[in-house]
């Protein structure tokens, strides 16, 4: 039986007492925010590199020896499952001559051995083989092992922070209670991935987040999958900002009368999950999509989109989630062909600012969040 996400005993998103809007306004983003290539490197250091993001499915890697390279925002690493069970994750760099460690996008392994010199490493990093070890200074090599990263997993999703233990906070209190109770309650464990797109795009990773922080656009951009009643429905849209992350709840597909008498927003209604610094869950009630920002560089990012759904042999559940799947995919590709139009003005001396209206709040929550960590 398919699993059927509920408010529960969970906070109220929508209904009598729920404001729409939070008390943010209107804001203005300086182009820099976007343009600027010393502070992309800020943002790497400052932002990025100390915050938990997802890396992968657990399912990717559910044997021990299972392994997955990821690389973005500069950096290249390896996440593997312990034979203990857990995960662990280090950078991808040979401590020899700085060479990539492993090549292979995933796999099974022992051991990793770099092809150019076959210094070996376990599953955590460390150095375990170096041949003509009596030719080097020992001291070098005592200890020495690639530098790790943290890893967690919640949701069924691996989780990193490429700072290292002890940059961030735990995942359970970085994620927050309203981030594991609302978005937990979707049971994404117990789904399965069916498909993954990705798009290198031109434009700064937080162009990204930004598009999936608002429905101010839907009506417009997506003009020919939103009816006229959805347009209408969405000026009921709440939203909602939880520490750095953030989450509103969109009552299209003529739910809104449901939505007002049954007050369940998951079972009901999309709800956006915004969860700093580079995802953003879409929730429908029998399937999610994850949109993920990868930063490549300044002005180029890797656009991510993972499908997910419970796997259920009811095979009218699967036609019903796979149409519904097939017009998303149209819809995600307008936002992608937008970001285009985008980056065509990137170097314009007109394009000075970004000017937001109140329901784009998420997006200057958002970008509040960033400066707070690059002035901390």
């Amino acid at each position: 039986m398919v699993h059927t996400p509920t408010r529960g005993d969970g906070p109220a998103r929508f209904g009598p007492g729920v404001p729409l809007i939070p008390e943010i306004g209107p804001g203005i983003l300086e182009s820099g925010v976007y343009t600027d290539p010393e502070r992309y490197q800020r943002e790497r250091t400052a932002v990025l590199a100390p915050s938990w993001q997802v890396i992968c499915r657990s399912s990717q890697i559910p044997q021990p020896g299972d392994f997955i390279t990821w690389e973005g925002q500069g950096e290249t690493i390896v996440v593997t499952r312990r034979r203990d069970g857990g995960v662990s994750g280090f950078h991808n760099v040979c401590q020899h001559r700085g060479a990539r460690i492993v090549k292979e996008p995933s796999g099974c392994a022992r051991r990793f051995s770099c092809r150019w010199h076959n210094w070996v490493y376990d599953l955590r990093g460390a150095v375990v083989g170096v041949p003509d070890r009596e030719d080097f200074d020992p001291v070098a090599l005592d200890g020495l092992a690639a530098p790790g990263i943290e890893c967690a997993e919640w949701g069924g999703w691996v989780w990193a922070v490429l700072a290292g233990p002890g940059a961030a906070p735990p995942l359970a209190d970085w994620l927050g209670p309203d981030i594991t109770t609302d978005l937990g309650a979707y049971r994404m464990q117990d789904m399965q991935l069916v498909e993954k797109l990705a798009w290198d795009v031109p434009v700064n990773w937080k162009v990204i987040i930004d598009a999936f922080n608002e429905n101010y656009h839907a009506a417009h951009l997506h003009a020919k999958n939103t009816t006229p009643q959805d347009v209408k429905d969405g000026r009921f849209s709440t939203y909602f900002v939880f520490g750095r992350h953030a989450m509103m709840v969109i009552p299209y597909k003529g739910v809104l009368a449901r939505l007002r008498e049954a007050l369940d927003h998951q079972g009901t209604a999309i709800c956006h999950y915004t969860v700093f610094p580079t995802a953003v869950f879409n929730c429908n009630p029998t399937h999610i999509q994850l949109f993920r920002a990868v930063p490549l560089s300044v002005d180029r990012s890797r656009f991510e989109c993972w499908e997910l759904r419970y796997a259920d042999p009811d095979q009218g559940y699967q036609d019903a989630v796979s149409e519904h799947w097939g017009r998303l995919k149209k819809v995600v590709a307008e936002d992608v062909e937008i970001w285009d139009e985008v980056a065509a003005t990137r170097d314009s001396s007109a394009y000075r600012r970004n000017i937001l209206n109140n329901r784009e709040c998420k997006i200057t929550a958002f970008h509040r969040s960033i400066e707070e960590m690059l002035d901390g």
